[in-house]
């Protein structure tokens, strides 16, 4: 976490690049929080999410492509389709690619039901049509898999 003496903008550009360099760009919500967070002066709640976030995300067994699938799978259990989609692109910008997506909604068939599956294929057709169209922003696979 940065120093509470530093101007804020480059505090919460930290920040930004914190949900860049994992998703490969920063969701809309974060970009809220934040912009409420630098209008009420409580950008250090935003810098101890993101440290938090941090550590558990780097400092993990699982490794950015497992965690960014996790993700995914554990959001259309939640049906929660927004934050679902996020981390779809995530995975992929962390080196997974379509067929782990569709395992990972197939999973959730099993654990959380024909709800969470379909909200599943929907998000993985929604990112293959995106992947025709042209390049998803964020979307290109990291180096190795894990």
């Amino acid at each position: 976490m940065r120093s509470p003496e530093e101007p804020p903008a480059p505090r919460a550009e930290a920040v930004r690049e914190r949900y860049r360099a994992t998703l490969g760009a920063v969701p809309a919500g974060v970009e809220a929080r934040l912009d409420l967070a630098l209008a009420h002066g409580r950008l250090h709640t935003e810098e101890a999410v993101a440290e938090l976030r941090h550590i558990v995300l780097t400092d993990n067994a699982l490794g950015g492509r497992v965690q960014q699938l996790v993700h995914f799978g554990q959001l259309l259990a939640l049906g929660r389709a927004d934050p679902a989609r996020i981390h779809a692109r995530g995975a992929l910008h962390a080196g997974a690619d379509v067929a782990d997506l569709i395992g990972v909604a197939e999973t959730s068939l099993l654990t959380a039901g024909v709800p969470a599956y379909a909200l599943g294929i929907e998000t993985v057709l929604e990112l293959v049509h995106a992947q025709e169209a042209g390049p998803l922003r964020g979307a290109a696979p990291a180096a190795g898999r894990r």
